[in-house]
């Protein structure tokens, strides 16, 4: 059985199931779950991308949380990059947390201010 959810419910996330492509932007209030793959921008409460999961474009989110890969540009204000995430291009943070083990061979910058207040 499926549970949908309706326009009373403000925390409904976006879910980009396994084996699904998307090419187009996304953005939202909520939070966005990337399972599949998606080829364009995202901008969301919180984007996790999850094993399996890639995104080629740019993200812009107050936290994300990375096992998958994500090839492109992220402005966030918490990163959370778990053993298994791969990522290039360049990474704007203000807290950055990272495990064993991670793929990143991208450009590190740390914020102070601006963005996500």
């Amino acid at each position: 059985m499926l549970a949908f959810t309706n326009s009373s419910e403000k925390q409904s996330p976006t879910v980009i199931g396994a084996g699904c492509k998307l090419t187009g932007d996304i953005k939202t209030d909520h939070t966005v779950q990337i399972h599949g793959e998606i080829v364009g921008n995202i901008t969301a409460e919180t984007i996790v991308i999850g094993r399996g999961g890639v995104v080629t474009g740019e993200i812009n989110t107050p936290t994300l949380f990375l096992h998958g890969t994500l090839n492109g540009t992220a402005v966030v204000n918490t990163a959370n990059i778990f053993s298994a995430a791969q990522m290039t291009g360049e990474l704007s943070y203000k807290t950055l947390n990272i495990t064993c083990n991670t793929g990143l061979e991208c450009k590190l910058l740390k914020r102070k201010g601006d963005k996500h207040e």
